[in-house]
């Protein structure tokens, strides 16, 4: 049978990605920089509302340039989600700042705003607030800006794994000053590897800011015949291919999402009455895109979620942990952690990513299914 995969790049059956490819060899634009580069900054910003956006070479290094954006350096504390990628916080630690880290909450799997109101207690002068969309979830972005406009901190929202989330009608990435998304490999969009820095500020404001983005990831070269340098730049520029990719990946964003809500529907309805198995939580008045389906195994659950991985691991399928949370990672040993009850930490513990891809068919989906029904009995 053929392998599974977690999540993996889907091509559109139209060959969009291909024409703008081809675009790009045509005119010989490829290399950094191009007319797919300004137009997917375009295509995308429009696609969520934004004001601005900066095609970037990852998410992390449009988290990065955020975090400089808003003036974080050097002792700034940052407060960050705790359960997230370690992409997340590792440009905190870039620019020499302190990450401080935020449990979640039930009913979001996202930033819990009681622990950030006890941070803001402890740490007043914070810099900047960095709440996650987990898996495609939207975090509670009402209470969180909310919290952040009242101590006057900026946020930065990492949606890397929602772009195409609706929170009450609104997309992720665009409530705080700026969001971040990914176009990773496994990711809804993909560029083969790539980011997108969007800023949400008015449009004066932010046009400015991003100019200043531009800059710094072009090398922070000055407007001068030879090459000056004033400041410390960086080699964060898209190239002009992978734009192509990324804006023939956006004309069938719309499909992706509604196969992965599908992929999780599937789910809930044939594994949801197995005993002590339930799943991510998705909200009336929003639109979780399910960029993976996660399953929890309670404690009294008969199996447990490693009996799951490596079970689907003999079938030739896919799966992984939960994020493990970033305060219970050793390269952040010692960093100040706001605890909401351990939800992360359990979360992470009892979690299981189930196979997400796009391409699956019924017939995948009632094979996982199956395999994973089979340890109940």
């Amino acid at each position: 049978m053929a392998h599974i995969y977690l999540a993996s790049p889907h091509m559109s059956a139209e060959g969009y990605e291909q024409e703008y490819i081809k675009e790009a060899f045509d005119t010989n634009w490829i290399a950094p920089l191009g007319k797919n580069v300004n137009e997917f900054e375009k295509e995308l910003s429009a696609y969520v509302h934004a004001q601005d956006a900066a095609a970037l070479s990852a998410g992390t290094a449009a988290m990065h340039l955020a975090l400089k954006a808003v003036g974080v350096g050097e002792g700034d504390i940052v407060f960050c989600q705790s359960l997230t990628f370690s992409a997340t916080a590792n440009p905190i630690a870039y620019e020499k700042a302190v990450p401080v880290f935020i449990d979640s909450d039930r009913e979001t799997w996202n930033m819990s705003p009681g622990a950030l109101e006890r941070a803001f207690a402890k740490y007043p002068n914070v810099k900047a607030v960095i709440p996650v969309h987990l898996y495609g979830l939207p975090a509670n972005m009402d209470a969180i800006t909310e919290i952040c406009k009242k101590h006057g901190v900026p946020i930065i929202e990492d949606a890397a794994e929602s772009l195409g989330t609706l929170y009450h009608g609104q997309y992720t990435g665009t409530f705080g000053d700026y969001g971040v998304f990914s176009f990773n490999g496994n990711k809804i969009v993909t560029t083969s590897g790539g980011g997108m820095l969007v800023c949400s500020l008015p449009e004066e404001q932010a046009k400015e800011r991003m100019a200043k983005v531009r800059f710094w990831a072009t090398q922070s070269r000055e407007p001068a015949r030879h090459y000056e340098h004033k400041e410390i730049g960086y080699n964060y520029r898209m190239s002009n291919i992978c734009a192509g990719i990324g804006r023939g990946q956006l004309r069938v964003i719309e499909r992706r999402i509604e196969q992965k809500r599908h992929v999780f529907t599937y789910y809930q309805e044939h594994l949801g009455d197995l005993a002590g198995v339930s799943f991510m939580p998705l909200h009336e008045g929003e639109r979780a895109i399910c960029w993976l389906s996660v399953m929890q195994l309670s404690d009294d659950c008969p199996v447990k979620p490693l009996d799951v991985i490596f079970t689907l691991e003999r079938g030739d399928i896919e799966s992984r942990p939960v994020w493990k949370p970033l305060h219970l990672q050793p390269v952040f040993a010692g960093s100040d952690y706001f605890d909401n009850g351990g939800v992360a930490e359990s979360l992470f513990t009892h979690g299981v990513c189930l196979p997400s891809d796009t391409k699956m068919t019924d017939a995948d989906l009632e094979r996982i299914c199956s395999i994973i029904r089979g340890l109940w009995k």
